[in-house]
């Protein structure tokens, strides 16, 4: 999962960068990832900025500022708006940090290639047949040991239903 920490709707950074996310979450989607935005902006700028980026994964309002609080990661530098500094998490399953980009510098967000990359690294570590040219795959195959496949011994029904 990518995991968004955002200023808000009314930041042209988090716009830019929320613009660059739209082709990289259509990758997501075909790659089993999620990606999600948490802003402090109310419940209606949240909408109206995810709508206006034209994103279709999940936005969240916090308008309380309950993860700025408890990640003590308040933007001291703008009372006015009060935001959060920006953060981008790569997580594991599991919801396990794999690594944390620092965004207040927009240089210092990860750019579609890291998060790629990080992506492809997490996904290499959790998934037993990413690479299914080894002997070892090969001959779980033909003894019918489909656990060790995607969707891991589960059917394509059971794991829609976890998708809910």
């Amino acid at each position: 999962m990518v995991l968004v920490l955002s200023r808000g709707g009314y930041c042209p950074k988090d716009r830019r960068q929320a613009e660059g996310f739209v082709e990289l979450h259509r990758e997501l989607e075909v790659a089993y990832c999620r990606l999600v935005t948490i802003t402090t902006d109310n419940i209606i700028e949240t909408n109206e900025n995810r709508s206006g980026v034209g994103a279709h994964w999940t936005f969240l309002s916090d308008a309380g500022r309950v993860v700025q609080k408890d990640l003590d990661i308040a933007e001291y530098t703008d009372p006015v708006h009060n935001p959060m500094i920006p953060h981008v998490f790569v997580l594991e399953p599991g919801l396990v940090v794999y690594k944390i980009y620092n965004g207040y510098w927009f240089l210092g967000r990860p750019t579609l290639e890291e998060l790629r990359q990080d992506l492809r690294a997490v996904t290499k570590k959790c998934r037993t047949d990413w690479d299914i040219t080894t002997p070892e795959l090969k001959a779980a195959w033909q003894q019918g040991r489909k656990e060790l496949f995607y969707p891991y011994g589960k059917t394509y029904v059971q794991t829609l239903g976890e998708e809910a």
